[in-house]
C-alpha cells in the first residue's frame, strides 16, 4: 500500500468544510464532573487533537436526558442548559485551533451501568444483555434486566434527541452524531436478539430500523439545513464483539437504504477492522456496503491508525473520511506527524485505559 495525499486534502461534509479527511473517533473518557459538566481537562483534551491537525472532532457519547440515557458515571451530558453551556469552552477551543466539532448524542438503553437519575434501564424488550459491565468504566457484574420501553416513552426519547441537538447547535457545535452503534438504545432496536417487539418497531429489519429513521428525521427537521446530522452504525456491541447481522447483505441493504432516505448527512461505520469483509459470504466491507446502499458520505473507523491503511480506505472509494480511536490516543498529533513524516507512537492500553478509562495528565 502507498500513502497518498488524499487524506490530507480538504473535504466538504454536507456543507461543513473540513481541512482534511481525518477525524477523532468518539471515545468514552469519563472525565466530566459527577453532574455531567465539562471540565478543564476535557477542554485541553479536545483542543490537543485540533492542534494536532485533526480536521473533525467527534465528542464522546453525551447523554441527552435526566432519565434513562446516562451510560456511565462521570459521563458528560447535554440534558440541560447548564451542561450545554459548559461545552462552549470545548467548542471555542476546537474552532480556534482550526477544526470542526460534532457532538455524539447517546442513549444508553439496556447497557447503562452508571445512571444518577434512575435505578432502571430501558430497552426495546425486557432481555438481559449478554456479558458483564465494563470495569474500566466503573461497572461491575452482570447488566440488569431492562424494562421494555413504552410507545409513549419512544416518542419522548425522540424528543430528547431533538432537544439535545438544539442545545448543541445553540453553543456552536457544527453538527451532531446519533449513537446508533455498539448495543446502546438505537442499536438495541436494530438488533434482532435484543428486539422481540411485536409492534411496528420489531420483527422485520424494516421495522427494527424504524426508530433510528424517525429519530434522524425528527432531529434533522428541528435543526434545519445548515447543521450536520450523522449516525454511527456497527454490528459489534461493547458486550458482544462477534455479532453479525443475521441476514447479512440483505440486512445491510435495508438498513443503509433506510438511513439514506431518512435524511442523514453521513453514516459513521465502526468495525474491528474496517477493511475486512462484513460477512463470511461476501467480499465487501461494511464500509463499502454503507456507501453502496446509502449513497451518503461514509466515515470509516476500525484499526486505521496506519496511514497507508487509512489512505487506502479513501482511495478505493469506500469511505470519504477516516476516524481514529486508539491511534489518536497514542498520537494526538497524528495528522501533523504524517504530514511531516514523523514516526507514530504505538498505542499502550495500560497507560491510557487502565485502571480507569479517563483522561490522563500525560495525554495533555
Amino acid at each position: 500500500m502507498i500513502l497518498t495525499n488524499t487524506i490530507l486534502e480538504p473535504f466538504n461534509l454536507a456543507g461543513m468544510t473540513l481541512k482534511n479527511r481525518v477525524g477523532l473517533a468518539p471515545m468514552t473518557r469519563i472525565s466530566a464532573t459527577e453532574e455531567g459538566l465539562v471540565t478543564e481537562k476535557m477542554v485541553a483534551y479536545y483542543r490537543s487533537f485540533a492542534e494536532g491537525e485533526f480536521g473533525l472532532i467527534i465528542t464522546e457519547g453525551t447523554y441527552i436526558d435526566q432519565k434513562h440515557s446516562q451510560a456511565y458515571q462521570y459521563q458528560p451530558g447535554i440534558a440541560c442548559e447548564e451542561q450545554a453551556q459548559a461545552w462552549q469552552s470545548v467548542v471555542d477551543a476546537v474552532h480556534a485551533a482550526g477544526a470542526n466539532i460534532v457532538m455524539q448524542l447517546q442513549h444508553a438503553g439496556p447497557l447503562s451501568q452508571g445512571n444518577r437519575f434512575v435505578n432502571e434501564n430501558i430497552a426495546p424488550s425486557a432481555i438481559q444483555p449478554t456479558g458483564e459491565q465494563l470495569a474500566f468504566y466503573l461497572g461491575e457484574g452482570a447488566f440488569p434486566i431492562p424494562r421494555e420501553i413504552t410507545k409513549d416513552e419512544l416518542a419522548e426519547v425522540k424528543q430528547r434527541f431533538v432537544d439535545a441537538a438544539i442545545r448543541a447547535k445553540s453553543v456552536g457545535f457544527d453538527g451532531v452524531e446519533l449513537h446508533g452503534a455498539n448495543g446502546y438504545l438505537l442499536d438495541a432496536f436494530l438488533t434482532a436478539y435484543t428486539n422481540e417487539r411485536h409492534d411496528e418497531y420489531g420483527g422485520t429489519t424494516e421495522n427494527r430500523v424504524r426508530f433510528l429513521v424517525e429519530t434522524i428525521q425528527d432531529v434533522k427537521k428541528a435543526v434545519g439545513e445548515n447543521f450536520v446530522v450523522g449516525i454511527r452504525i456497527s454490528q459489534a456491541k461493547v458486550n458482544n464483539f462477534s455479532y453479525k447481522w443475521p441476514a447479512k447483505e440483505q440486512d445491510a441493504q435495508i438498513i443503509f437504504e433506510s438511513l439514506g432516505h431518512a435524511g442523514a448527512d453521513y453514516i459513521h461505520i465502526t468495525e474491528y477492522q474496517a477493511w475486512q469483509p462484513a460477512f463470511e459470504t461476501g467480499s465487501d466491507s461494511l464500509v463499502a456496503l454503507a456507501k453502496k446502499y446509502s449513497q451518503l458520505p461514509i466515515l470509516a473507523n476500525g484499526q486505521l491508525d496506519q496511514p497507508e491503511r487509512a489512505s487506502e480506505m479513501i482511495d478505493n472509494g469506500h469511505a470519504d473520511l477516516v476516524t481514529l480511536g486508539k491511534g489518536a490516543l497514542a498520537n494526538h498529533d497524528w495528522v501533523k506527524k504524517i504530514n511531516t513524516g514523523e514516526a507514530l507512537n504505538e498505542f499502550n492500553p495500560a497507560r491510557v485505559l487502565y485502571p480507569i478509562a479517563n483522561i490522563k495528565d500525560f495525554e495533555l
